[in-house]
């Protein structure tokens, strides 16, 4: 996967949950958090392209991970509490599910790979 590709998801996925955020009515709590953890994901991965080392790279992509993770949490309680629409929530969940297993990707590759740290 391309990574300039990935960070162009994460703003995506942020600008996605920001505006659905921007429909819902209260809960803002629940909203500041997701807003918060889904941008995360992208900030990180974008702090990795400067990364001084393997292990601050692997780093900065494991914190976007556990970020989407935290994010789907998110998105998972709006939807309980009826915030999110069916629709909302499955493009949500899938599109978080899909960025995630992409960062578990790159954080296995950069683990695996004995090659001199170049990002």
């Amino acid at each position: 996967m391309d990574k300039n590709q990935l960070r162009e998801e994460t703003i995506e996925f942020a600008v996605l949950v920001a505006d659905m955020c921007d429909e819902i009515n209260g809960c803002s709590v629940y909203k500041n958090q997701i807003i918060r953890s889904s941008s995360s994901i992208g900030a990180n991965l974008f702090e990795a392209k400067y990364a001084q080392s393997r292990a601050d790279f692997i780093n900065k992509i494991e914190v976007a991970l556990k970020e989407s993770s935290e994010t789907e949490y998110w998105i998972e309680l709006l939807f309980r509490k009826n915030k999110l629409t069916e629709e909302h929530y499955n493009l949500l969940r899938n599109k978080c599910g899909s960025i995630r297993r992409k960062l578990i990707a790159s954080v296995t590759t950069a683990k695996a790979t004995k090659a001199d740290f170049h990002h």
